[in-house]
């Protein structure tokens, strides 16, 4: 027992000395860190932006999807009490979400609010017809489901905009695309920039290093403060640059709440602040400790 809790100390007395390492060479090379959190920081702000910028063009798209609805206008010889009864066959058609039913009255009264009352005071209920809106579970079937209601027993005739959908779910695409591969790009700059900047401040130190190997410390001794070198500057950076996100989303969505909130609606900082704050420290962890470990790898070659 005695023996084993001295190994048990001398474990733990190694990893506190390999930490402690880890966390001097961040101190005592200040400027090679500092240099190595403002490019990590940079880096994740930018690929921030360009993220939060894919989330709020796919809430735009998302809510003028909703308001791309399709519209099934009832046989004109059905009853009103016949046309409610065709709601249940309509939302029985895959992709369709949901269906409203919108009798001639109603229709009617939609029509004078969109133009001058006074114009169509004498027109009748009956020049208008049953119709249900029709809410779709993805627009980009739209074109297969249209022949689907049409085919409902009831249905005289279905109004949809295809063109519309198709052009939402390719602009949706590009941008996510586009926005998917400047992210790559980036994490990939970062890791070389961040791996190359780390490798000068291993330069500073190889002597030590030599001597390391020269006593018989193994590879994993001498990498692992380094390891943590990296850890601690890129969670650090990934810290730095979600408080900078943070703050430059609020300034602007103060700006644009103030100013053309009636045009643009942004997504709340607290629905992706999680996603977002997970994303930055991920990289800023991979990408710290993949770069501490390569700095050194040449140093190690026998």
């Amino acid at each position: 027992a005695t023996e084993w809790t001295g190994i048990t100390a001398m474990k733990l007395s190694r990893l506190g000395y390999l930490i402690k390492s880890g966390f001097t060479g961040i101190f005592s090379h200040g400027l090679m860190s500092f240099a190595t959190v403002t490019i990590t920081m940079a880096c994740l702000i930018i690929m921030g932006s360009f993220g939060l910028l894919v989330v709020n063009i796919n809430a735009l798209i998302s809510d003028l999807e909703d308001e791309n609805e399709v519209v099934a206008f009832i046989d004109e010889s059905l009853t009103e009490e016949e046309a409610r009864a065709v709601e249940p066959l309509i939302e029985a058609v895959p992709n369709v979400s949901g269906a409203d039913f919108m009798s001639r009255a109603e229709a009617m009264e939609n029509f004078q609010e969109d133009y001058d009352e006074d114009l169509f005071d004498s027109l009748d209920e009956t020049v208008f017809r049953h119709r249900y809106i029709i809410h779709l579970t993805d627009i980009s079937l739209m074109e297969q489901t249209k022949p689907l209601i049409e085919a409902v027993d009831g249905v005289a005739d279905v109004n949809a905009h295809i063109e519309y959908a198709d052009a939402f779910i390719s602009v949706r695409n590009v941008v996510s695309l586009i926005s998917l591969a400047l992210i790559i790009i980036l994490i990939i700059v970062s890791f070389f920039i961040m791996s190359n900047t780390i490798k000068l401040a291993t330069f500073t130190r190889r002597e030590e290093i030599a001597i390391m190997r020269m006593v018989g410390a193994s590879n994993g001794f001498i990498r692992c403060p380094f390891i943590i070198e990296g850890l601690v500057l890129g969670v650090l950076g990934g810290l730095l640059a979600f408080i900078i996100e943070w703050g430059l989303y609020s300034l602007l969505l103060s700006r644009v709440s103030g100013v053309a909130s009636t045009l643009i609606t942004l997504v709340p900082f607290s629905g992706v602040m999680w996603p977002l704050l997970l994303f930055f420290l991920g990289v800023g962890v991979i990408v710290g400790v993949s770069g501490g470990s390569s700095a050194i790898r040449n140093y190690l070659k026998v």
